[in-house]
Order: C-alpha cells, then structure tokens, then sequence
C-alpha cells in the first residue's frame, strides 16, 4: 500500500497534474477530495468525464460517467461490483487508491481507448426501429464508416510505428538520387579510362565471371551452413529418439506387468487422492477465505472502540470453548480414550499425507521447469550459428584467445592513443605553420606590389602545380596499365584457385547429404518403431485404465455399503442398549431408578392426560348445563340494548322538533314586530 501511494504521489506531481501532495497530506484527503481527484485524473484522460462534484454523493446515480468510463476502460475491481460501487460512491480510501493507481499506469493506453470509445462504441437501436428502410440504410452505412476508422486508426498508428515521415522520405529520395548521379558520372568516367587499355572487353567479361564465381562461392557456403545446421539439428533429434528408445527397452526389459500395474495404482492412487480431497479442501478454504474477505470489504470502516469490542467478544467465546472442551474432556474422557488416540494418529497420518503429496507436487514441477529450462537452454546453444556447446577443454581454450585478444586490444588502444596525441600535436603544428604561410605571403604581396610585380608568385605556383598534376597524370597511367595486366593475371589465378578449392567442399558436401538422405531415412524408421511401441503401450494402459475405474467404482460401492450397514448397526445397537437400560431400570428394585424409567414417565403422563381430559369433560357438562339460560339471558339483553336505542332515537327527534319549533316561534315574533 505505501508503494501504491508512493507512486500515485509521484505521478500526481507531475505533468500535466501537478498537484503537490506528499504521503500524509495526500492520506489525510476526505473522501469528496478524492472524489474531485478521481474526477480530475478521469478529465485528463477524457475531458467529457471531467467536473466539478460540489457535494458528498449519497448515491451512484453522481457517478455515472466516473462508472461508464471504467466499465468502458475494463478496470476489473478486486472486490464485488456491489461493494466496490459503494466505496466508489463514499469516496473510500481502500477502492479510490487501486483505482487511481491503475489510472495512473497506463494513462496513455486509457487516453487513446477513450478517443476510440467516441466512435468505436456501437448505438444500439432496437429491431423495430430497423424494419423502416431509411433507418436500416443510415445503421448500415453508419457501420460502414465504423469499420473505415478502424482501418484508418489501424494505418496511422502502423505509420507512427514505422517512424517514417514525409520530409524524412523525401530527404532519403533525394539523397539516393545524388548519390545515383554520382554513380553515374563516375562509371562514366572509369567507362572512358577503361576505352583506353586494349582487351578491355576481355578483361570485363573475368571480372563479370569473377563477380559470378565469388556469388556462387558464398551461396555454396551458406547451403554447406545451412546443411551442417540440419545435419547437427537430425543428429540431435536422432540421438533424443535414440535415448527415449533405450529408456523404453530399459523400463520394458527390466519391468513386469505386476510392476507396470503397481506404479500405475500408485499414480492413480495420487491423482485420485489430488483430485478428490486436496484439490476440493483447497478451493473450499479459498471460496471460504474470499467470502470472508468480500464480507470485510463490504462492511464499513470499524473504529477502534468496534475492535476492542470484538476482541473482548473474541476473548469471552475463546474462554467458553476452553470450558466446554474441558467438560467433554472430563465427561467423555474413560470412554474415548483409545477413540482420541485413533484420532490423533489418523490426524498425524493425514497431515503426513498432504505434505508429503505437497512434496511430490512440488518435485514435480521443479523438474518439468527444470527440463524446459534446460530444453530453453539446449536450444538456444544450438542456435548460436549451428555450434554444439562447449566442452571444459574448449572453454579453456576460448577463455585463453579471449585473454590474449583481450591484451592485444589493450595494446593497440594503448597505440591508439599515443597516435591521437600525436596527432592533436601535428595537427596544432600544421595550423600555426599555416599562420606562418599566411603571414609570409602576405609579406610577399606586399614586397611585390612594392616592387610592381604583383602575382608573380601566384602564377609561379600555379605553373608548378600544373607541371606536378601533368607529371602524376602521366604516372598514374602507366601505373594504371601495370595494374590492370597485374589484374587479369591475379584474377585469373584467383579463379583457378577457387576452382580448386571448392572441388573437395563440394565432393564433401555431396557425402554430407548422402548420409543425412540415410540418418533422415534411419530415423523415420526409428520412429515407426517407436509409434507402433508406443501404441502397443497405449492400448494395454488404456485396458488397465479401463479395468482400474471398474474396480475403483466397485470398491466405493462396497464401500458405501458398508459404511450404510456399519451406520444400521450402530443404530440398532443404541437402540438394544436403550431397551436393555430399559428393562434394567423397569426390573431395579430401587423406586428412585424405577422413576426414572420410560415406561414409568410415559405412565405418569398418561395418567396425568387423563386426568386432564376428566376436569375438561366436568366443565364440558356445566357448560352445557348453563347454555340454555345464557342463551336466554344474552338474548335478553340484546332486547333491551335495541329498546334503548329506539328510546335514544326518540328522544333526539323530539329535540330536533322543539329547536325547529322555537326557530319559527322567534321568526314570527320578529315578523309581528316589523
């Protein structure tokens, strides 16, 4: 976790956030803080996400976007959908900060998937809008031009890979075609040096066999490369063929099928106890330790009042299991004996047994990484240009050439340091004589205008250099002449020679591919041999495997039933020993043991239920005795509730009629009145 922070604090620091936070302040935010950071970092990536959050969020329904840019994104929370929404809505530490670090990471890769999601992401439209013509020819096109920005996304960013631009290309066309004209010109100019000498033609035509002879030269010596490489690479396959072959006649030969079938019990045996009981306890832990963990995940953050809390509770349960477990102890403890003893054997033999299955599993795969390795190994030394590996003796030699190259190199870095001195003194020699010649010449004009003779030097020079170039041109032709019959002469020479050379390589190449035509032809029978063995051997473990499941499902059936018979007899031995507990205490003398008897309980219940039912019947009676003047008495009564109704009625109409009366006495009197 602080290297999580630790390298979001980094990366926030940085372009284009620049937020200054170190560990504490950056831990101290409150969670609508690293709501608005989570909200910046988003923006950064897309600017549509971007936005200012003003409150703390009560629900998801603020975080759309923030949850549809990391669907869109595949961030793969290691909580469930469910709590991780809720973190994200709270603004919780433990699921904002793996967010931000994995934000973080690969900013570039989120950038550019969110400028494709703008035009990548499909529109569903339902089905029933698409029967109308004009809406399925707009979708139709729409995919269209989906698929063309692939394509087009797809080119440009092979381009930007390839690191080829415009100017680039042009500069490179341009510099070829210089470099083309130069060519030009200068096979123009060696066309008419050559015109000059006599038997040109001829000389030509060697130099084009030469050409031709040193081509075919390199050609046969990459084919004798490359056959060396096949020949080595089917020596080595055959010799691979040749050591399984051995070890098949060595585990046939020295094996018997008694053997073959124990060692095959013995793998059956594993791979059924791995699959069986390993494997399941192992993903039942891991299931149970997940669920475990998303019920932490999802529960609220806990106070240190809540864990002082759990940790007296934890205490409080610990001490009562210790209690119990001392009670059974006490209780059980003359009768489980040998029992308990069985069991820690059988415990101390199973936690045996799984770690020594966790021994050989893990030999196991040491060995098949090992063999990769050294197959890995194996075959990137055959790969070094064809060579085997080194033996000790070789690698003494190499390390002594390397030695002694590495003193010459020494040596020759030692000269070539001395020269580049010597040449920094030369070189600063030769610019202060220019100086000099510099200042002497304009010493000279000087005189000669004084004397009014100007250029006459120049001119003196000029002459000589003409006289030197004329006398080197001269030189360099019969040099030339020389040079060229030297030419043919070594060419010639050269050719015979290589002739010569190449006769015995070539005689050597041809039983080279003679007898890898007859390894080639020898391994493929080899390999005949080997798939017919090891069909043969397939066959029969195919039949034992088929006969070992047969017996296999058998031994669970019996199994089970005597598992089923063991469990009836059990229960029909508990029930003997209760009958027989039964009949001991129904017999005792003793009335105490005799009370306590089943017969003896379920007699004082009997008599007590009857008991009851006599007290029930005697009221029964009086209740039906009394129900026919009850009957009279309710019915009474209910009379005289619906005769005082009918008085209550009365009276409230003789009320209403006397304010009505007195209403219209009042109306009168005030008529009289006016």
């Amino acid at each position: 976790m602080g290297d999580q922070m630790q390298f979001i604090v980094e990366k926030l620091s940085q372009e284009p956030f620049r937020k200054s936070y170190n560990l504490i302040s950056f831990d101290s935010l409150e969670p609508l803080q690293l709501l608005q950071l989570l909200s910046d970092v988003l923006g950064e990536i897309d600017p549509k996400v971007r936005r200012p959050l003003a409150a703390p969020h009560t629900s998801s329904g603020g975080l759309t976007l923030e949850f549809f840019f990391l669907g869109l994104a595949q961030y793969n929370p290691v909580a469930c959908l469910s709590a991780f929404r809720q973190g994200l809505v709270t603004g919780s530490k433990a699921v904002i900060h793996p967010v931000l670090h994995w934000l973080l990471q690969r900013t570039s890769e989120l950038r550019t998937r969110a400028y494709l999601a703008r035009f990548l992401v499909r529109l569903e439209v339902p089905a029933e809008f698409l029967q109308d013509d004009t809406v399925a020819d707009f979708y139709k096109q729409y995919e269209e031009l989906m698929e063309a920005f692939k394509n087009l996304h797809k080119e440009h960013e092979q381009l930007k890979i390839s690191g080829l631009s415009t100017a680039e290309i042009r500069r490179d066309i341009s510099t070829m075609e210089e470099e083309k004209d130069q060519l030009a010109k200068r096979v123009e100019r060696l066309k008419k040096r050559v015109e000059t000498v006599q038997n040109h033609q001829q000389m030509l035509e060697i130099a084009r066999q030469l050409r031709l002879e040193k081509e075919r030269e390199e050609s046969l010596a990459q084919q004798k490369k490359e056959q060396k490489s096949q020949l080595f690479l089917a020596q080595q396959k055959l010799q691979r063929g040749q050591v399984q072959l051995q070890e098949m006649k060595k585990m046939v030969a020295g094996s018997k099928p008694e053997s073959l079938m124990k060692k095959l019990e013995e793998e059956i045996n594993f791979n059924s106890y791995l699959v069986t009981e390993k494997t399941p306890r192992e993903m039942e832990s891991k299931k149970t330790s997940v669920c475990f963990l998303e019920k932490v995940i999802a529960e609220p953050a806990m106070t240190q009042a809540d864990l002082s809390a759990l940790r007296s509770e934890r205490d409080e349960i610990n001490a009562q299991i210790n209690e119990l477990t001392e009670k059974r102890m006490i209780k059980y403890e003359p009768t489980d004996s040998k029992f308990s003893m069985y069991r820690q054997q059988a415990s101390i033999i199973s936690r045996k047994k799984e770690a020594k299955a966790e021994e050989l599993q893990a030999a196991k795969e040491e060995m098949s990484s090992l063999e990769r390795q050294m197959e890995q190994k194996s075959s990137k030394a055959h790969k070094l240009e064809g060579s085997e590996v080194l033996t000790e003796d070789e690698l003494k030699q190499y390390v002594s050439k390397l030695r002694s190259k590495n003193t010459f190199y020494k040596k020759k870095r030692l000269e070539i340091a001395e020269i580049t001195a010597e040449y920094g003194i030369l070189q600063r020699t030769e610019e202060l004589l220019r100086q000099r010649h510099e200042a002497t010449q304009q010493q000279l004009q000087a005189i000669e205008e004084k004397k009014g003779i100007s250029g006459y030097s120049y001119t003196q020079e000029e002459l000589e250099r003409v006289s030197a170039v004329k006398s080197e041109m001269d030189e360099m032709k019969g040099q030339t002449l020389d040079n060229m019959s030297e030419m043919v002469r070594k060419l010639n020479a050269m050719v015979a020679e290589k002739k010569a050379s190449l006769a015995p390589v070539i005689k050597e190449l041809r039983q080279l591919r003679q007898n890898c035509q007859e390894l080639t032809q020898e391994c493929e029978e080899k390999k005949i041999q080997y798939d017919s063995c090891a069909a043969g051997l397939e066959t029969n473990r195919s039949a034992v495997e088929q006969e070992v499941k047969g017996l296999l499902e058998e031994c669970a059936q019996e199994e089970s039933n005597y598992h089923y018979i063991n469990c009836m007899k059990r229960r029909l031995e508990v029930q003997l020993q209760r009958a027989k507990e039964e009949m001991k205490a129904y017999l005792s003398s003793d009335p105490q043991e005799r009370r306590s008897a089943v017969r003896e309980q379920y007699t004082r219940i009997i008599l007590e239920q009857e008991n009851l039912g006599k007290k029930l019947r005697d009221k029964q009676k009086v209740v039906r005795e009394s129900h026919g003047p009850n009957m009279k008495q309710m019915k009474m009564w209910q009379d005289f509730e619906q005769l005082m109704e009918c008085k209550r009625e009365c009276f409230l109409k003789q009320q209403n009629q006397a304010a009505i009366g007195q209403i219209i006495q009042e109306g009168g009197k005030d008529r009289l009145v006016l």
